[in-house]
């Protein structure tokens, strides 16, 4: 079998261009030079009027190899539009005319094929499974029907068209090959309109609608991870559409990390192909990935079963059970970070005769945790004991390092920054302005805590802490007092409910030794909406280092706290106090043992 993607195959492909016909199907071909078209074809006959415009540079396939087709639906397309100029419909044609026939031609067996518009889904075929019409085109050896519709009268459609190499194309079969061919559309009020193929897709978070044309009375459907399949499983039609539940393709990947490896939940893009009325062609969806975890509806308290629910801003019955748990990758700008998420157990961490919870794993591989306390114990089932007061049963063990305020005052808004400067929305470096006093309690805890430990401790753009002090969309210009505004991790806790891992401004990116936790962090871990079934639960309140809002009324700037519910809140006003948990960032080049567990954490040695 052909060596995937590691393997160079040259392809001279060439230029598709458009071809321009007259409605008694007399078909004239224009190249240009460069192999583009710089000028619309209009040919009128009677009422009937068929203009082709280019809409996009043409598909050109040079050194490419046998892909999948999810892979090929993710390649460039050749865009082109059809338009009817007068009020009558007419049928057409879409052609592909293959040309200039050579010794090593490219086989139409080994070239698969998607024409897609605003109307319908990625026909997906092998070129030679198209029927073969009537040639028009100078050097044109063959022509594949593509697709046959109606378009009414003063309407326009666009399609785009993407041509690849089979996946299960072999050397033999496609190295060193080359293969050219133009596009030929033909209108004509008697060609024959041979399949329905009017279907479109929509995915709305982990279901895919079909939405169907009203003539359409029964379809079937599959679903692939790489390569078209055979629709075999009946739809059930409901006002001209019908779901496809996609929330079972999570699977899990090893990845090599500082930990060992670690089993990661990850997913896999995929797509629905359905065939309508048993017609002859599959019409497949995109290639689509369905998010993991649902920040939207995600939060579970344990012990009373109830979710908040962001549709109707309520809380509603739901099974704890079924709150994702585990380890999930998210990509960044800066890579792909690994991050532990709802009431995990293989998270524990020992690191200068502290304990610590894991929280993720940076993109540059560096370990991010958390602080947890002096020691950890278990109960009878063997799990973490932590009361409400956020002590161990036998009250030695505290989970955060003491208590302190964000900042010393709060009646400017200045006073969210972890750095600050009077009059600035931030100042002009990370290195400039005035501590905080989180910034100051932090540092000399590292000092007497830590500093002997400073050499396994890294600091770096992927391991930085964000004191995002971006304003939420449509807030204006930021001011220091005077005007309520809200920030932007306000908006994506309680609007967008969409946390992340960037820091849209550097300036706001500290590199440094010790920081906190983010509220966005916070809700990657499952803390949203009152839940106490993830592992940053502690019962007690402690910082963030998420800006909130700034009020006008009270002349108070606040910042997202973990509240004693487990809630990430935006109502901590700077000068109140609220307990400290130190995060820092473990370098990927220690050597550490153990397995995670309570029982058996690990250890950097």
């Amino acid at each position: 079998m052909f060596m995937k993607k590691n393997t160079k195959i040259i392809i001279l492909v060439g230029v598709i261009l458009l071809v321009i016909v007259s409605v008694v199907g007399v078909t004239y071909a224009f190249l240009s030079t460069g192999g583009t078209q710089e000028q619309a074809n209009t040919f009128n006959s009677g009422c009937l009027s068929i203009r082709l415009t280019n809409e996009s540079t043409s598909i050109n396939l040079t050194n490419t190899f046998p892909i999948t087709d999810i892979e090929g639906l993710n390649t460039t397309s050749y865009d082109f539009t059809i338009e009817n100029t007068c009020s009558t419909a007419t049928n057409y044609q879409i052609n592909l005319e293959s040309l200039n026939q050579v010794s090593n031609t490219l086989d139409a067996d080994y070239i698969k094929v998607s024409l897609s518009s605003d109307t319908v889904g990625n026909v997906i075929s092998t070129l030679s499974d198209n029927n073969t019409t009537t040639s028009y085109i100078d050097g044109s050896y063959i022509s594949h029907n593509l697709y046959t519709g109606s378009i009414a009268g003063n309407t326009t459609k666009t399609y785009h068209l993407r041509l690849w190499i089979d996946y299960d194309a072999t050397v033999a079969q496609a190295a060193n090959k080359t293969y050219e061919s133009k596009i030929n559309v033909i209108a004509n009020p008697d060609i024959e309109v041979v399949d329905t193929m009017e279907a479109t897709f929509e995915l709305n978070d982990k279901t895919l609608t079909t939405n169907l044309t009203s003539n359409v009375i029964s379809a079937t459907y599959c679903t692939s991870t790489d390569n078209i399949c055979e629709p075999n499983t009946s739809a059930s039609i409901s006002g001209n559409s019908y779901s496809v539940d996609l929330s079972g393709t999570q699977t899990t990947k090893q990845v090599a990390t500082a930990l060992g490896n670690i089993t990661v939940n990850t997913s896999s893009s995929q797509m629905v192909c359905t065939r309508l009325n048993g017609t002859s062609k599959v019409i497949c969806s995109n290639s689509e990935e369905v998010e993991l975890v649902n920040f939207n509806n995600t939060s579970c308290s344990v012990g009373s079963n109830m979710c908040w629910n962001s549709s109707t801003s309520s809380y509603v019955s739901c099974d704890c059970g079924e709150e994702t748990v585990g380890i999930y990758e998210e990509t960044t700008s800066k890579g792909t970070t690994y991050y532990w998420r709802g009431d995990v157990e293989n998270n524990y961490l020992v690191f200068a005769n502290k304990y610590w919870r894991i929280i993720r794993i940076n993109e540059d591989g560096s370990i991010r945790v958390i602080y947890s306390g002096e020691k950890a114990e278990v109960d009878a089932a063997g799990k973490e004991t932590v009361l409400a007061n956020g002590y161990n049963d036998d009250n030695t063990r505290y989970t955060q390092t003491g208590m302190s305020s964000f900042n010393y005052s709060r009646n400017v808004s200045e006073y969210i920054g972890y750095r600050y400067t009077s009059g600035s929305q931030r100042p002009s470096s990370t290195s400039e302005g005035t501590d905080s006093r989180i910034k100051t309690y932090l540092e000399t805890w590292y000092s007497n805590n830590l500093q002997s430990y400073d050499d396994q401790i890294v600091s770096s753009a992927s391991a930085g802490f964000c004191n995002d002090r971006e304003l939420q969309s449509g807030s204006g210009s930021w001011v220091s007092t005077g005007n309520t505004q809200y920030y932007a991790a306000y908006e994506r806790v309680y609007t967008t409910r969409q946390p992340t891992y960037e820091c849209s401004n550097s300036n706001d990116l500290y590199q440094t030794k010790i920081g906190l936790i983010t509220a966005d962090e916070v809700m990657y871990t499952g803390g949203s909406g009152s839940n106490r079934g993830y592992y940053l639960y502690t019962g007690n309140a402690y910082w963030t280092m998420s800006p909130s809002y700034f009020s006008a009324t009270s002349r108070s700037a606040k910042t997202f706290f973990v509240s004693s519910d487990g809630n990430p809140n935006g109502n901590g006003t700077v000068d109140s106090s609220n307990g400290v948990r130190p995060v820092i960032n473990i370098s990927p080049n220690v050597t550490i043992t153990g397995s995670g567990t309570i029982q058996d954490p690990y250890v950097v040695v």
